[in-house]
């Protein structure tokens, strides 16, 4: 006979946080290995494919303190990998985006983090994951809208 289940065995937030962890560990040594910490790569990963964001922007989709990435993205400017300029509508605001030497370095990153994403997603089966993100997706968004937050667009490994 099997016990019954605890509380965070069918407590959403924690099986959310628990399968975020399992899944992103796999691929954070990726990341480490590459030389880039785990906010590093998380900067890059978010500004890729876009034109800029800002920095408070990027600290709401790298889940991180806006002053942490703020002095962040000083260094990666610094190492060549971000450019920012003033906001032409706020000369208080940063925009940031990547540079042509932080694209060649997250590119090869981001191609291991989508065939991580598939090798985990083909352990659910392609549409159950697909309907899981839809889930998430839609979860995130209704919570963004309620707490008055940006949506961000951050890679889910990581």
């Amino acid at each position: 006979m099997s016990a019954p289940p605890g509380f965070v065995d069918d407590y959403l937030a924690y099986l959310l946080a628990r399968a975020s962890h399992l899944i992103s560990s796999e691929f954070h040594a990726v990341v480490e290995a590459s030389g880039l910490s785990l906010l590093e790569w998380r900067v890059m990963a978010s500004l890729s494919g876009k034109d800029a964001l800002s920095v408070g922007e990027l600290a709401d989709i790298v889940l991180a303190k806006q002053p942490t990435v703020t002095k962040l993205v000083g260094r990666m400017a610094e190492a060549g990998w971000v450019k920012r300029v003033d906001a032409p509508h706020d000369k208080r605001q940063s925009l940031v985006s990547l540079t042509a030497a932080g694209k060649r370095k997250v590119q090869p990153l981001l191609l291991q983090a989508k065939a991580h994403e598939a090798q985990v997603m083909d352990k659910l089966g392609l549409a159950q994951a697909q309907r899981l993100k839809v889930v998430l997706a839609k979860l995130i968004a209704s919570k963004s809208v309620a707490q008055g937050v940006r949506q961000g667009s951050f890679p889910s490994n990581g």
